[in-house]
């Protein structure tokens, strides 16, 4: 019997000498990553995951854990968030523990730090996927990108059995629609992914967390990408209360 193919995974500690060229202290335990690295003479919060690994109530709590004691013992300290996740983990036990309310408190801890003043930089080095990107990357200050990263709601083969369309008609609606279409492209093009990092990680990691704006601008920036078009004109529509002409 022919088995899926494992993807391939990016080395973190690879990464972290990259990303972190003055230091670093991060450590892994059962795919979770923590710890703290320097970036231009401060000390950051890291959280993370790696190995494709699925974010179960474990993880969640860890990763709110390390974020809720940066904001009570080291306020205003920025946290990276470093996300290579295959998305939420889909076992009974869990969603009979209610992984839902998990990854809620996940999202909240990491919107609180945001609130409280600590800048969130989101990098997604590998895999992005679904709820385990919403909590992470995407609830940052600002989510970026390596050029080689699979981000996407859902695979195209899935999507297919779930809403019935053919997966040939999927495949070619990604083609020109990004919602439908994996990869950090299209996520930019979307707003969802503000830059993709290409050359000196350490240096563009330097900018993102020396950029003072808190400011939720996805769905404009998605609209002047080109690759969503109805947000930011719903959400004009709506706080001037006034009918959408479309």
């Amino acid at each position: 019997m022919s088995q899926t193919p494992t993807p391939s995974q990016v080395d973190w500690r690879a990464l972290a000498q990259t990303l972190f060229p003055q230091g670093q202290q991060i450590s892994e335990k059962d795919h979770f990553l923590s710890g703290t690295a320097q970036v231009d003479g401060r000390t950051v919060t890291v959280v993370g995951t790696t190995g494709h690994t699925p974010i179960g109530i474990e993880i969640a709590l860890a990763q709110a854990s390390v974020i809720l004691q940066t904001v009570r013992e080291h306020p205003g300290r920025p946290i990276v968030i470093l996300v290579d996740t295959q998305g939420q983990r889909l076992r009974h036990r869990d969603e009979m523990l209610g992984i839902n309310s998990y990854m809620a408190h996940l999202g909240k801890c990491v919107e609180l730090a945001r609130r409280q003043g600590h800048r969130v930089i989101g990098l997604v080095y590998d895999q992005a996927l679904s709820g385990g990107f919403i909590t992470s990357g995407l609830i940052a200050d600002a989510c970026y990108a390596l050029p080689d990263a699979t981000i996407r709601v859902m695979g195209l083969p899935a999507m297919a059995r779930i809403t019935k369309v053919p997966e040939e008609r999927l495949t070619e609606l990604a083609r020109s629609n990004p919602v439908f279409a994996p990869g950090p492209e299209n996520y930019l093009r979307m707003g969802g992914v503000a830059e993709i990092w290409h050359d000196d990680l350490a240096q563009a990691l330097s900018a993102a967390l020396a950029t003072d704006d808190s400011a939720d601008t996805r769905a404009a920036v998605g609209l002047e990408r080109g690759g969503r078009k109805w947000a930011q004109r719903v959400i004009q529509a709506v706080a001037n209360d006034v009918p959408l002409n479309g």
